[in-house]
């Protein structure tokens, strides 16, 4: 009983501070609720009824799926390849492992306005085009191009962070291993593919998971800041709807009800990502 008392505080915390704000979000999805200081009007299923027949959800849930089904392999795979790199330690590693958390270093807004400049019409990009005799695009001011534009960004600031936390698992692998592998004929390509990387699976797994609950939850920060959604709704997704509805249309209960679709998926992709991570022995 008195092992128990020691958990109270912060059993205490998780029901104030987690449990007690999810139930909210599930109480709120079913009212209509103009902002914090109007009455709150109960209406059931009103809200969910209203997603089915609304195309800027449609949109945003397909930019959403489109954002995770091609950011995500290549923010894993793309970062397991930099962390194989860094565990053979070439000369610099320390150099580059330093490099790689630059994107932790900067504030959202920084992010934003450094890739404003690399996608303006007289930006890093279009010069480039420009200088191998290519005409340049409207990267953010294109329906076409600005959610390519929008993942860049996701890729850029996750692959890195992701890349030093695999290197960090590879670190304890036996280099005996790879050595051994090596007098066998095995190059880096099979050493990285057919040893490294069912060894770190699990840890994979984490990352990845880390890396999707990053992308649904919290790149509306990107959308907000680079394109606020434009042109149109081209670069809306789930979860800077949840902020425009809340703040800019003042629709807190409708947007409550897209926040629970948003949970749900959240829930059913880790537990898919769990499952195809899961070690088989």
């Amino acid at each position: 009983m008195r092992k128990i008392g020691f958990t109270l505080p912060a059993l205490g915390w998780f029901l104030v501070f987690t449990v007690g704000p999810l139930a909210s979000l599930f109480y709120f999805s079913l009212t209509d609720w103009r902002g914090l200081i109007a009455p709150r009007t109960f209406v059931g299923l009103e809200n969910f009824r209203r997603l089915v027949g609304d195309p800027v959800f449609h949109q945003a849930v397909l930019n959403t799926l489109s954002q995770l089904v091609i950011s995500l392999p290549i923010v894993v795979a793309g970062a397991f390849m930099i962390a194989y790199y860094l565990s053979l330690k070439p000369r610099g590693h320390r150099f580059v492992r330093a490099v790689l958390f630059t994107p932790v270093l900067l504030s959202a807004p920084a992010l934003a306005m450094v890739f404003v400049g690399v996608f303006a019409p007289s930006g890093l990009v279009n010069g480039l085009l420009e200088s191998i005799g290519l005409s340049g695009r409207p990267w953010l001011a294109s329906d076409s191009t600005a959610s390519i534009a929008i993942m860049v960004v996701i890729v850029w600031s996750s692959m890195s962070v992701s890349a030093v936390m695999l290197a960090a698992r590879l670190n304890n692998v036996p280099a005996e291993l790879f050595e051994a592998a090596g007098l066998d004929g095995c190059g880096h390509w099979r050493r990285m593919w057919t040893i490294a990387w069912p060894i770190c699976r699990d840890f994979v797994g984490v990352v990845t998971m880390l890396q999707f609950l990053w992308t649904l939850f919290s790149s509306a920060a990107v959308v907000l800041l680079l394109t606020r959604g434009g042109p149109g709704t081209s670069t809306v997704n789930l979860s800077f709807l949840v902020y425009d509805y809340a703040f800019n249309q003042s629709k807190v209960g409708y947007s409550q009800a897209i926040a629970v679709m948003l949970f749900v998926v959240g829930v059913f992709g880790l537990l898919g990502i769990r499952r195809l991570f899961r070690q088989s022995y």
